[in-house]
């Protein structure tokens, strides 16, 4: 069934429908099990694998490179539908997706097409940019080191979303001297301890735990020889958040509607015989639809802005910086809004069902619990403040709030 059909509007081009209708078979069948997989806390190794396959991990690249050449707003609409399966499974990805603009973007011909060749191959990156403990921001713990003349690597990272399902480890870190040193280091490389010991109530399955660097000797090859991201991460980083929220309040709002058309027991003092045909059941249906439909707007609205740095950034434009801006505004906007109106729609959801809603096996409390875990990533707080900022005096948002931040 295509988007359009199922009421949820036309995807970002003529062609979306075609290019969906390839993932549509593996999104389905990751969401058979995403119930079960988040109760017994069983990670997305198939998954994950069953994307590769797919062909998924490489949207981005030009269908000569072994990708679908698919412009943003495709892949964050996408990554909605693959959230509405299992918002787990996106997560687990980001890093990868953000890595692949990295190397559209590169300034060094050498580095993006040995990656372009690497991605395009079906191998993946995952995260290892966030520390935790006393680093100040603009800075890093973990060190690249020269020892016989070759560079090593001790650290630690928390938050390597990924990591443990991908090839590659995404590295920020510093040199000796205190610069920015940006790699991709083998996860099987000596030295290298992925443990999955990330422990929040929501978004469980993202093996967002630590990895420890010891020793690790790195190829020279694998160094970035220009460290800084590509122009538009601030906002494509915060996008697929925004993304993975909208898949949330549409698999949630699909999930209430059909425990409500299923349901035989009515309340003592509902509305009618039937409780789907109860109007006030029907209204909290509508609703947490409505929030769910506006959500996914609005992020496809801003995937836009992202497009367009992207378009800057490839024709060399003067307007880059000032695209990247407006785009950081556009993303810091939806924010707020796309977190309310998912949160509301995964709290107002059990007023459907009542104390039904809360059994484990209905499987409606993962909603609420990874859309809360997403929803505190960068706290929208912030994200006001720096658009109120813009909108009061021209004040650009931060662009990074740690050196290579994802």
């Amino acid at each position: 069934m295509s988007q359009v059909d199922a009421g949820w509007g036309a995807g970002p081009s003529g062609r979306y429908e075609t290019l969906a209708e390839r993932f549509r078979p593996v999104f389905a069948e990751i969401r058979a099990t995403a119930v079960e997989r988040d109760r017994e806390r069983r990670l997305p190794h198939a998954e994950i694998g069953w994307l590769r396959e797919a062909t998924f991990t490489t949207l981005r690249l030009a269908p000569s490179e072994g990708g679908h050449g698919a412009s943003l707003p495709e892949l964050f609409a996408l990554l909605i539908e693959l959230s509405a399966a299992d918002s787990n499974v996106t997560n687990a990805l980001r890093a990868h997706f953000g890595f692949t603009e990295d190397a559209l973007c590169s300034s060094s011909p050498e580095w993006r097409a040995a990656w372009i060749a690497r991605i395009g191959a079906g191998e993946t990156v995952g995260s290892g940019v966030s520390e935790t403990g006393p680093a100040k921001v603009g800075a890093f713990d973990t060190v690249v080191r020269r020892r016989d003349g070759r560079p090593v690597v001790d650290g630690r990272k928390f938050y390597t979303t990924g990591s443990l399902f991908a090839d590659y480890i995404h590295l920020a870190a510093e040199d000796e001297a205190g610069g920015a040193v940006t790699a991709a280091v083998p996860v099987r490389a000596p030295g290298v301890t992925i443990v999955d010991d990330w422990d929040g109530f929501g978004q469980a399955l993202t093996a967002s735990g630590t990895v420890t660097f010891e020793a690790v000797a790195l190829d020279p090859a694998l160094i970035k020889p220009d460290p800084a991201r590509f122009p538009y991460a601030t906002a494509f980083f915060q996008l697929v958040h925004l993304a993975t929220l909208a898949g949330i309040g549409r698999a949630a709002a699909e999930d209430v509607a059909r425990l409500v058309a299923e349901r035989t027991r009515v309340y003592s003092h509902g509305n009618a015989g039937r409780t789907a045909d109860d109007p006030q059941i029907q209204a909290v249906v509508g609703r947490v639809r409505s929030n769910a439909y506006a959500a996914g707007a609005v992020v496809l609205k801003a995937a836009e802005a992202v497009q367009r740095v992207s378009d800057a950034h490839r024709a060399g434009s003067p307007e880059l910086e000032r695209q990247a801006t407006l785009a950081d505004v556009e993303v810091n906007q939806a924010v707020s809004v796309v977190t309310d109106l998912v949160l509301s729609a995964t709290t107002s959801l059990f007023d459907a069902l009542g104390a039904s809603a809360v059994k484990v096996g209905a499987g409606l409390d993962r909603y609420w619990r990874n859309a809360r875990t997403l929803a505190s990533h960068n706290p929208r707080i912030y994200r006001d403040r720096s658009v109120g900022a813009f909108a009061i005096s021209g004040e650009a948002p931060p662009r990074q709030y740690r050196v290579g931040a994802a």
